[in-house]
């Protein structure tokens, strides 16, 4: 098979490699990259949202992503979201409240959260349950991650 070249944003850094077109954007983060934050939990069918990242604004499945499709995108994980060493409020609200569990599906959890609250900072309940609907946790009810969303998004400035 013919490899593909791809140049796009990775956490505020171009990168370009060559890949085969049939492999998603999730192995090439895991296996050529070493981001490791995304996880696939549902064998690539992007049932689970374990493997979530934000493509150009947007939470996507990368494990439903061929590699060519990010020709020219920002992509955006888990392991961009800290700076200097400092958790993200994302991160700070879900370690304040116990919402880590088990810790695997966590990464795509708060990426869909960061995407639900790019779009809308202050989301009601139903809001952000609704906005983490693709995102499945094998360990919790779900509430303490509710409640750290809603942290996160009480901690923004009002628009």
């Amino acid at each position: 098979m013919k490899s593909i070249q791809a140049t796009f944003e990775i956490n505020g850094h171009e990168v370009t490699l060559s890949s085969a077109p049939n492999r998603t954007l999730l192995e090439v983060l895991r296996q050529d990259l070493g981001l490791t934050g995304a996880k696939d939990a549902c064998g690539g069918e992007g049932e689970c949202g374990a493997c979530t990242v934000i493509m150009d604004g947007k939470a996507v499945n990368s494990c439903l992503v061929f590699i060519g499709q990010v020709q020219g995108c920002s992509i955006e994980t888990i392991e961009g979201l800290s700076g200097n060493g400092d958790l993200h409020p994302l991160q700070r609200a879900f370690v304040e409240v116990g919402a880590v569990q088990c810790g695997y599906c966590t990464p795509g959890v708060i990426m869909a959260s960061k995407a639900l609250l790019n779009e809308n900072p202050h989301p009601s309940d139903e809001d952000i349950r609704e906005g983490l609907s693709g995102n499945l946790c094998r360990c919790t009810g779900y509430v303490k991650i509710v409640d750290a969303v809603r942290i996160a998004a009480e901690q923004q400035p009002r628009r």
